[in-house]
């Protein structure tokens, strides 16, 4: 059948207000062109992101009701252990209540003045808690990632001859090594298990510990299945476990590929690292079995980690995404290819080359298509990450709108309803104008900037 069906049934809804393009072009205005300052309830269908947004099944909301509030020793946190476990055999499992406390905690450790640290591509809050600790980060994706329209079917690996002679150059100032699965600032684009290999060999090589973003392990490990040879015909569960059988150490955010409104980890294999790790816990976070997590949130990414790792359901997800970008493409939107696994990325560069890259396109672009249709999307370009640590401004790699699909959460005609948006969209894209920042804080900017119309 070429029709893709969502597998499941809808069981609870939630009414959308519908609002008119005034309307829109007001909320826009008082939110000072920063889609992150709009109130949910101004938006049609939200993409801002994918974290925590998407819907829980009756078996998770079930499993909340089974959640055990005891502050020190709780059953949840036992069985939230054994899920993750399952998948990623760490021998240090520490909860924390989403991914970037993760971040915070591990940078809190191995960041500091002096130490770089190198990514395929770190995203927004890894890139902003290695800065906020004195470090600098760096992205050596290869090439194709860099090029929307690169058909390689693992843009997001990293580049390993770039790696070691990373590693060469700034010798014991890298603490470790990071990678991001899927490489979600690169377009959602997945990393193959032969890179995750030769990534951790070479860091083991030079002594660093090896710390894998896994956030988006399931889509990853289904692209794995689709798109690498000798991986066909093999259990999800069992990619995944390779993935991070390699790993010294994993970030998660819970709010991704474990179906969890809130919650995430902090994993390693370091005995002196996770004590270091657990003293950052309880002052920032609260005890090491629930750290900032109510006991039915760990029951919660406990059953959701159950379900994550079906075909059927990958299956459909990437399939939507695909489904999307084949409309768009056909239109001749510039979308980034082949399709990712959580989102759908227009490459604004590509389609407003009359605004320059330092006004922002991918913003300008991103907030037309919310006053046409009230569709909520979100900047990956140089307002994300133009500013610099010395706080020079320079242009990202690449200028994105990113659409963030949430999990089981919109439809078919959703997905229709937003490519008419880009029909329309099309038709006024060359009156579109850039912005000009008007207040913008130190870190991590995009959520919080005010901007202006040029």
């Amino acid at each position: 059948m070429k029709t893709i069906i969502e597998p499941f049934r809808i069981k609870s809804v939630e009414p959308i207000r519908m609002t008119t393009r005034a309307e829109r072009e007001a909320k826009l205005k008082a939110a000072h062109y920063n889609l992150f300052g709009l109130a949910s309830g101004d938006v049609l269908i939200d993409l801002l992101t994918d974290s925590g947004t998407g819907a829980m099944s009756a078996e998770q909301w079930a499993a909340v009701m089974r959640g055990d509030e005891s502050y020190a020793g709780s059953p949840s946190f036992t069985r939230f252990e054994a899920a993750v476990q399952n998948l990623m055999p760490f021998k240090h499992i520490i909860p924390t209540h989403q991914g970037r406390a993760a971040e915070a905690i591990l940078f809190g450790i191995m960041g500091g003045k002096g130490r770089n640290i190198p990514s395929n591509t770190h995203f927004d809050t890894t890139r902003g808690n290695i800065e906020a600790s004195g470090a600098l980060a760096y992205d050596l994706v290869i090439e194709e990632g860099k090029d929307s329209q690169s058909l390689h079917p693992f843009k997001g690996n990293m580049d390993v001859d770039k790696l070691e002679a990373f590693l060469v150059e700034h010798g014991d100032s890298v603490p470790c090594v990071m990678l991001t699965i899927t490489n979600n600032a690169g377009g959602g684009q997945p990393v193959s298990l032969e890179n995750i290999r030769a990534v951790a060999a070479l860091a083991k090589t030079y002594g660093r510990p090896f710390i894998i973003d896994g956030c988006r392990f399931a889509e990853n490990a289904y692209f794995i299945k689709q798109r690498e040879p000798g991986q066909a015909g093999r259990e999800i569960a069992d990619i995944v476990r390779d993935c991070f059988t390699v790993a010294d150490g994993m970030t998660m955010s819970a709010k991704k590929d474990a179906f969890a409104n809130i919650g995430g980890w902090l994993a390693l294999n370091d005995d002196d690292l996770a004590e270091a790790a657990r003293v950052l816990l309880i002052q920032t976070e609260g005890f090491v079995t629930y750290g900032g997590l109510a006991g039915r949130d760990l029951e919660a990414i406990a059953q959701g980690l159950t379900e994550i790792i079906d075909d059927d359901y990958l299956r459909y997800r990437i399939g939507t995404n695909q489904y999307i970008i084949d409309r768009l493409d056909a239109m001749g939107v510039p979308v980034v290819k082949p399709a990712g696994g959580h989102a759908v990325f227009i490459d604004a560069k590509a389609w407003l080359p009359h605004i320059d890259p330092l006004e922002y396109p991918a913003q300008a672009l991103a907030n037309r298509l919310y006053e046409i249709g009230g569709i909520r999307g979100v900047e990956i370009g140089s307002l994300m990450f133009g500013r610099q640590p010395d706080g020079s401004e320079k242009p990202a790699a690449m200028e994105l709108v990113r659409l963030a699909i949430p999990r089981r959460t919109y439809t078919q005609s959703h997905a229709d309803y937003m490519i008419e948006a880009f029909e329309q969209l099309a038709a006024e894209k060359d009156s579109l104008r850039g912005l000009k920042l008007v207040k913008e804080a130190r870190l991590m900017r995009h959520f919080t900037c005010q901007l202006q119309p040029l």
